[in-house]
């Protein structure tokens, strides 16, 4: 699956398993791609996140239903953050990755 940002396709994996969003970035020493967390939560505290055994800051992107971006945080290891509002979807990317592409505010398109 690809993240479509302006006339750029980035490469994204998606964790639709178990095992994938309890996993997600844990022992991974760098990535070249974005791990997009399908949560569709009922309350903001659904929508937190943690760091713990990951071996490298991310940045993380929060997206509403409409796949719109409310809030952006870079996290170190062993770190854990709760967004204001409930996310639908959350994407992890290795910090720096792209975060002069995408802001808050900015709607999103998964091809």
């Amino acid at each position: 699956m690809k993240l479509k940002i302006g006339k750029n396709d980035i490469n994204v994996v998606v964790a639709d398993t178990f095992f994938k969003r309890l996993n997600g970035l844990i022992g991974k020493k760098n990535i070249d791609y974005g791990l997009v967390f399908i949560i569709k939560a009922k309350n903001r505290f659904s929508s937190g996140i943690h760091t713990s055994f990951m071996k490298f800051n991310i940045d993380v992107y929060f997206l509403d239903e409409n796949l719109k971006i409310f809030d952006i945080q870079t996290l170190k290891p062993w770190e854990k953050y709760t967004p204001l509002k409930k996310a639908d979807y959350i994407i992890e990317f290795e910090e720096n990755k792209i975060k002069n592409k995408l802001k808050k505010g900015d709607e999103i398109e998964f091809i």
